[in-house]
């Protein structure tokens, strides 16, 4: 193999492509980002056999190949490279020769041979958002994903399609986060599928990085196809491959309380920051739970640990009975932040049953935040 390329163009790609290159593996070419030439285009993967990467880029080729590189290594090699023209020369021994200007490297790769296959991906189902409301479905969506696998179903946000709507759905035990929108679809078919949250994290990380790399006037659009068991995002040129969790999740639409007793107009910000003073008090070793009492158009908040003992209050419109209710500050707060609005309407059915936080208008999101007994 025996290439030439821009030197920033090869920068930006190995380094969004890392981002699904294990850190550790019993399969050594794991750890290593797998360069394959051909016809002048040099295709990049990263792949740690949950997720995958893969980005083209043009290049000249002088003479066809593939070999794994280190990924950790590449990156340092190519990030301290001065700018210009860069060179890659790879023989038969699988040495590599690494030239730009007068800086040359020569380490050792790996056979492609001992790389696993990628999965393919069949054109089953298949749709397209833009890039922003991608990241608002996910963003607003992701906090409630579980971090315990000892049910792997919740370690994953459910895609909800169906009246030509896409919901993405996360929950843990303690909390429920629906977020939803209106799709440009050409049928009324109706699917569903889960996605790691870890892929779904790394997925917003190579977004940020397009975007800060990015100045398009088109609003970039992230397609999804999905088979059985695997989905492929493609964006900007970067193809991300990713398995699906298999599993029945949770009927959620059955898990939304029927019926209000108080519905509360808060502004958000006053809300988190009556939170965050009560979390003072509040740690690990210490977990107690906020008391809230709301009456005649004021929230009281208090609480007590081993820390100390903390009152706050805030005022917001009251519809309904008197109502007091616990619940985790971290909790709570998640939500209210993940609403991303200056005001939030808050249902409360009942002391016991969840609590809902919803926008002022329409159905965009909503979240649900179990109560704690008092």
């Amino acid at each position: 193999m025996k290439f030439t390329c821009d030197k920033n163009l090869l920068c930006e790609t190995i380094n969004n492509v890392s981002l699904a290159v294990a850190s550790k593996s019993s399969i050594i070419s794991l750890e290593g980002i797998l360069m394959h030439c051909e016809n002048n285009q040099l295709t990049l993967t990263g792949f740690n056999l949950e997720l995958g990467i893969i980005k083209t880029i043009p290049v000249h080729a002088e003479e066809n190949g593939e070999i794994v590189l280190t990924a950790n290594l590449l990156s340092n090699i190519v990030n301290k490279m001065p700018s210009g023209q860069i060179s890659f020369d790879s023989n038969e021994k699988l040495l590599t020769v690494i030239r730009c200007n007068d800086v040359e490297f020569t380490i050792l790769g790996l056979s492609s041979d001992d790389y696993p296959e990628i999965p393919v991906i069949n054109d089953d189902k298949s749709f397209s958002v833009t890039q922003e409301m991608f990241q608002s479905l996910v963003g607003q969506t992701l906090f409630a994903v579980s971090l315990n696998d000892q049910n792997p179903i919740y370690t994953g946000s459910l895609f909800d399609v169906s009246d030509r709507c896409l919901s993405v759905v996360s929950m843990d035990r303690c909390r429920l986060a629906i977020r939803k929108e209106q799709l440009e679809l050409s049928s009324d078919e109706e699917f569903h599928f889960i996605v790691p949250g870890k892929t779904l994290s790394e997925i917003m990380k190579l977004l940020a990085k397009l975007s800060n790399d990015e100045e398009s006037e088109e609003e970039p659009v992230i397609s999804m196809r999905v088979s059985n068991r695997h989905i492929i995002f493609e964006v900007s040129g970067y193809s991300i491959i990713s398995r699906l969790l298999e599993g029945e999740f949770l009927n959620y639409k059955s898990a939304i309380p029927n019926g209000v007793k108080t519905k509360l107009t808060v502004n958000t910000r006053d809300f988190m920051n009556s939170i965050n003073r009560a979390s003072i008090i509040i740690n690990d070793r210490t977990p107690s739970p906020i008391r809230c009492e709301i009456s005649e158009n004021l929230v009281r908040l208090n609480c007590e640990s081993t820390l100390g003992k903390v009152q706050d209050s805030f005022e917001a419109k009251m519809d309904g009975t008197e109502m007091k209710i616990g619940f985790n500050n971290k909790f709570m707060y998640d939500a209210l932040r993940a609403s991303e609005s200056d005001t939030v309407l808050i249902e409360i059915s009942g002391p016991e049953l969840p609590m809902k936080v919803m926008p002022m208008d329409g159905d965009s999101f909503l979240f649900l935040v179990m109560p704690i007994r008092l």
